[in-house]
């Protein structure tokens, strides 16, 4: 299983520094979800994990392997990127987008294959979309849209997948539906992580939390182990109740209301 690991890692916009000197390690194999307020750099890391954002120092390292000295094929083959806010060109079907997937596949030596097609259309089953395969993305609603996108990463087939708030569009019945699709990736053998601000659903699908307040890790773990009303106030301001899911047993937050201010 592929193993996923970050050491003194630094991450900027323009010169603002948003994650400084991160060690991390994300379990082989396991769902991993990001959470943290507004602002913390969860996306950020997600972009450095990924090599869209390019270090300012330290590492991600892949396998042992800096990612930063992999080619970007090697790279788009072994992790793959939903992002927040993704964009296709007008006109493209559900079938053509998750197509694209496949191209980390292609060369000069390799080119569409009966395996590629079965690859797609597993991936068009997976998210839910196949009876949308041929309608233009800009005739679909937004959950649709992002199911096709989901698609389109599951298609690509790598050991890593990073999903940037996949269920953000989605209602209740698509979001299990995501969420168990993550479960199912990672019963795979692949290595998923991804940002939710939903800290119930969080808990339910993570293995392993990252929870992050200013770049840096505050706490690290099972979700049982780390979700206390202490983690949520220190996160988000906001005093709970933290009781266990009757059918899971998972924690689930409850709000009460805002902490009181302190200082």
């Amino acid at each position: 299983m592929t193993v996923l690991q970050t050491r003194s890692l630094t991450l900027a916009h323009a010169r603002t520094p948003v994650i400084d000197g991160l060690d991390l390690d994300l379990p082989a194999g396991q769902v991993t979800v990001i959470i943290g307020p507004n602002g913390c750099g969860k996306s950020t890391l997600l972009s450095g994990l990924a090599r869209v954002l390019a270090p300012r120092g330290g590492s991600v390292l892949l396998d042992g392997c800096a990612l930063a000295t992999m080619p970007t094929r090697e790279v788009a083959r072994r992790v793959g990127l939903l992002p927040q806010s993704a964009v296709a060109p007008d006109g493209l079907t559900v079938r053509d987008l998750v197509r694209y997937g496949r191209h980390p596949h292609q060369g000069l030596l390799r080119q569409w294959s009966r395996a590629d097609a079965e690859a797609v259309d597993a991936a068009l089953a997976a998210a839910g979309v196949e009876d949308l395969a041929e309608r233009p993305l800009d005739t679909l609603s937004g959950g649709q849209r992002q199911r096709a996108w989901i698609a389109m990463v599951v298609a690509q087939d790598t050991p890593v997948v990073l999903l940037d708030e996949p269920t953000s569009a989605l209602d209740l019945g698509h979001q299990i539906e995501v969420l168990d699709l993550v479960r199912s990736l990672a019963a795979r053998g692949r290595t998923v992580v991804l940002v939710l601000h939903d800290l119930s659903s969080a808990c339910r699908v993570a293995d392993h939390l990252v929870a992050l307040v200013d770049g840096q890790v505050v706490a690290a773990g099972a979700p049982g182990a780390v979700v206390n009303p202490g983690l949520v106030r220190r996160l988000y301001g906001v005093e709970s109740v933290v009781v266990p899911d009757p059918t899971h047993g998972t924690p689930v937050v409850c709000p009460v209301g805002l902490a009181a201010r302190t200082g």
